[in-house]
């Protein structure tokens, strides 16, 4: 069932997030700097508790289903989108992006991956209200991106790889300079104006977004239906990114298992949209275009609890295992 939260409240919540961004957006582009362990820690915390924050005001206004289905939207976007980091590190070591700039690419990656994450949005929502079958084509997408996260087998290698080859085509396009020129785009040698390597950064964290947008719209579509739930829990979870990338930092290596955390959760919900087809299903060549009855429906609760649980799982047995690898690694060091 589609929902239908008050327009005042859309209006509202959009227009002060807008606001929350432009001036995040500002902060950066007045002071650039590398932050703290400390002001990243706050930052993340405190766009955490705002996502919390509109959850239960969402609560309080339309009723738990709603504030339930975005909190489950939310950490789906949170978990895929820290597998984002990953690739976003290889970009910024393999362009050696000096870390003072490191956060404008980051900011202009995150409005870059909101402007196409909304495009898909409407296109998702329009496909799904005239043709309920998309469903099956969402879940089985998303079963085989499962398949991908758990058997990467270089996944990210092959993405920095295709960024290469598009960058080679980009430096015979354009004049691009060997050396950057603070975070600026446009900078002169020998008198001449030509672009910096900021410009390929910009291109190569575009079309990772454009790859993430393309996974994790699907998944977020199968927690819920709603174009506006699916915005909102995607603005808050690309917010703290950024703040997330300084705090985690060398702490990405040790979350070997997050990979099969997030291939569960996709999994999961690729097998929840099958489901949700088949209780829908108006295909003549499936059970004669009738619904099927006796799939199992997943509630937002359920999907809550499957998501929480294995981010937690994945992340806990992460650090055991780097502990145990340290440890080990002393013992063999000690006489």
């Amino acid at each position: 069932m589609d929902l239908q939260l008050p327009l005042w409240f859309e209006i509202g919540s959009l227009v002060l997030l807008t606001l929350i961004l432009v001036g995040d957006l500002l902060l950066i582009l007045k002071r650039p700097h590398i932050p703290t362990t400390r002001e990243s820690t706050l930052w993340v915390v405190f766009y955490v508790s705002l996502a919390l924050v509109f959850a239960l005001v969402m609560w309080l206004i339309a009723g738990p289903e709603y504030a339930g289905q975005f909190v489950a939207g939310w950490l789906t976007e949170y978990s895929l989108s820290i597998d984002n980091l990953f690739v976003f590190v290889l970009i910024m070591g393999q362009f050696a992006v000096p870390r003072r700039y490191q956060q404008e690419v980051l900011m202009v990656g995150i409005i870059i991956a909101l402007i196409l994450r909304g495009a898909f949005i409407l296109l998702g929502a329009a496909v799904i209200e005239q043709f309920s079958w998309v469903f099956y084509i969402f879940g089985a997408f998303l079963v085989w991106t499962a398949y991908r996260q758990a058997f990467p087998g270089g996944d990210h290698d092959e993405e920095v790889q295709r960024e290469n080859f598009i960058v080679r085509t980009l430096r015979r396009m354009i004049d691009i300079s060997d050396h950057y020129d603070g975070a600026k785009l446009r900078t002169v040698v020998d008198g001449k104006k030509i672009w910096t390597p900021m410009i390929i950064v910009f291109f190569a964290i575009g079309v990772t977004d454009l790859l993430f947008a393309i996974d994790s719209i699907p998944a977020i579509f199968g927690i819920t239906t709603s174009p506006f739930i699916v915005f909102t829990a995607n603005i808050f979870a690309l917010m703290g990114l950024r703040q997330l990338y300084f705090l985690l930092g060398d702490l990405l290596d040790r979350l070997r298992y997050l990979h099969y955390g997030i291939a569960f959760i996709l999994a999961f919900i690729g097998l929840k949209l099958v489901f949700h087809a088949m209780h829908v299903n108006e295909l003549p060549f499936i059970n004669g275009g009738e619904p099927i009855e006796w799939a199992p429906e997943i509630s937002t609760w359920m999907s809550l609890g499957v998501i929480v649980i294995s981010m937690v799982v994945a992340t806990v047995a992460s650090l055991l295992a780097s502990a145990r690898e340290k440890r080990e690694a002393a013992a063999v060091d000690e006489p």
